[in-house]
């Protein structure tokens, strides 16, 4: 096996065992503190969300823009860029636990920016485990800078697979909660300051533990680190030239999902709210991650090449091909869920009747999976031609949108016209039009800078996938049916719930790929290809 097949085999193995602990994880927290009408799980989790909201800004503004692309191109350099990278780390290093001070001192307005003040219990169980969680952005900070120097030099396995390690940590940790101080812990008075610090710790040593593992493997790349405060030459002066308009992407993104966190939040303990919206967008994020970064980012490497040799033809068929070939493995996957839509729905939920609530959210953010698919494409062929302005504007359109129907979302519920229990679902549905929508404004946008983008021939590809679909789909909720539906074995238990979700998954692709083979869709032969070079061997 060649160096790169063997890189390939590590980073997949990684990948997937790291997702199916990561589910374990999950499946482990929501036996402690539940998930629907949960008000101590929504509490943790505007909590734990926080350091990944904050890290991404800083992702986006200082290591995406200045710091991972400097590492790469640094590592080529005679002494192997050992003191280039001095001077990026201890940058890097200095910004993380700035940002790390603030946001901690920022906890109670940033938690109360997400919460509903008419519940001061939950807001101040919320902002308890914020200050074990923030933290996390230290952490989150030092696993991608050493991860990506490690990448640079060749050293892909410790990236991929520390994940592993903080969730069986997790896990671990959250069994000991579990079997301290009892399961189902979801009403705000059963927390006391001990069970806040035992789950805000366990989840902040996952983490630490994650980019300290990294560190093990330092020796590897030969580079001997130095504390240096001389940052001339880094490249600070181009951040606000590259980074800009990402970065007030990523903060209007943030303000959103803030803003939706807000709104949902009032069916906090009453129904599903924030907690549910969370475990609904994993699973939606599941095929979507798969199937678009396997198979939509070497499209986009080469869409790249294209764009850079001015060869605007060429990218014109990259678009379309690469919206063809994703939307035909998206649209099947699709189909999937929404066909396994309680049963999955189970693994994140402690009863039947749960399941079918988390489900109806699950179904309102899969109305866009799509369109996002699309958005993928789109917005990456801007950022290939060096446009990070236009981007920002389509997106702020969506945030914008998100805001809006949050809003009317909050207002039917406060009206009583929908029904609490409804109200993430309706978050949900608001941020699959906000998305469809920013995708056709996004797409006539690059139209104008393109030309013809083949639109027909990829939309009748589409078209053609979503007929296939419907009796796929229909076939796979006969299926949940005849295994007893709502109160079936499927929805017995979690793990049952991933079994009849796999039966489930089988049948719609099957009835999928032969409705397409009827229509004689000629994307299967490409499918085809596509599935072989993933098989052992190939």
């Amino acid at each position: 096996m060649s160096s790169l097949g063997r890189a390939s085999a590590i980073l997949g193995a990684g990948t997937m065992v790291s997702r199916i602990t990561g589910l374990v994880r999950t499946i482990v927290l929501v036996g402690v503190i539940g998930s629907n009408a949960s008000a101590a799980a929504d509490a943790f989790a505007i909590a734990n969300q926080l350091p990944n909201s904050v890290f991404n800004l800083i992702s986006v503004g200082v290591l995406t823009a200045v710091i991972v692309p400097q590492i790469v191109r640094a590592s080529s350099q005679a002494d192997g860029g050992n003191a280039f990278i001095s001077k990026l780390f201890t940058l890097g290093t200095v910004v993380l636990v700035a940002a790390t001070a603030v946001a901690m001192l920022a906890a109670p307005w940033l938690v109360s920016l997400q919460l509903n003040h008419g519940n001061p219990a939950q807001l101040a169980l919320a902002t308890a485990f914020a200050y074990w969680c923030l933290p996390q952005i230290l952490f989150y900070g030092l696993y991608a800078l050493v991860g990506e120097t490690l990448n640079a030099r060749r050293i892909f396995g410790p990236f991929t697979w520390a994940p592993v390690a903080n969730n069986i940590i997790s896990i671990v940790g959250f069994l000991v909660i579990g079997a301290v101080f009892g399961e189902n812990l979801v009403n705000v008075s059963d927390w006391t300051p001990d069970m806040v610090a035992w789950l805000g710790g366990t989840a902040t040593a996952g983490i630490a533990v994650q980019a300290g593992i990294l560190l093990l493997f330092w020796r590897k790349t030969g580079l001997a680190l130095k504390v240096d405060f001389r940052w001339r030459g880094v490249g600070l002066g181009n951040v606000g030239r590259i980074a800009s308009w990402t970065l007030l992407m990523a903060l209007s993104s943030m303000a959103a999902g803030f803003y939706q966190n807000w709104v949902a939040n009032a069916a906090s303990g009453e129904g599903a709210a924030v907690t549910v919206m969370n475990n609904a967008w994993l699973i939606f994020m599941l095929p979507y991650s798969i199937i678009v970064h396997s198979i939509g980012t070497p499209y986009f490497t080469q869409l790249s090449e294209h764009a850079h040799a001015a060869r605007d033809a060429d990218v014109r068929a990259d678009i379309s091909r690469s919206i063809r070939t994703l939307g035909f493995f998206l649209t099947g996957a699709l189909a999937a869920v929404v066909a396994a839509a309680v049963p999955a729905s189970r693994v994140f939920t402690n009863s039947a009747s749960d399941a079918v609530d988390a489900a109806i959210v699950l179904l309102c953010y899969l109305v866009g999976l799509l369109p996002l698919a699309v958005l993928f494409i789109v917005q990456r062929t801007f950022y290939a031609y060096g446009d990070t302005r236009t981007p920002f504007f389509f997106t702020l359109l969506q945030c914008a949108l998100i805001a809006v129907t949050a809003t009317v979302a909050g207002w039917l519920a406060a009206s009583e016209v929908l029904p609490i229990t409804l109200l993430a679902a309706a978050v949900a549905l608001g941020q699959s039009i906000a998305g469809t929508v920013q995708t056709i404004v996004a797409t006539l946008l690059l139209r104008r800078r393109l030309g013809v983008l083949d639109a027909r021939r990829w939309m009748a590809a589409l078209g053609r996938f979503l007929v296939a679909a419907v009796p796929a789909a229909a076939a796979g909720w006969g299926v949940f049916l005849l295994l007893g539906g709502e109160d079936g074995w499927t929805t017995a238990d979690k793990i049952l719930g991933v079994i009849g979700s796999g039966i489930i998954a089988v049948v719609v692709v099957i009835v999928y790929v032969a409705a397409l083979a009827l229509l004689r869709a000629p994307e299967l032969q490409v499918a085809r290809g596509i599935v072989k070079r993933f098989l052992p061997g190939r």
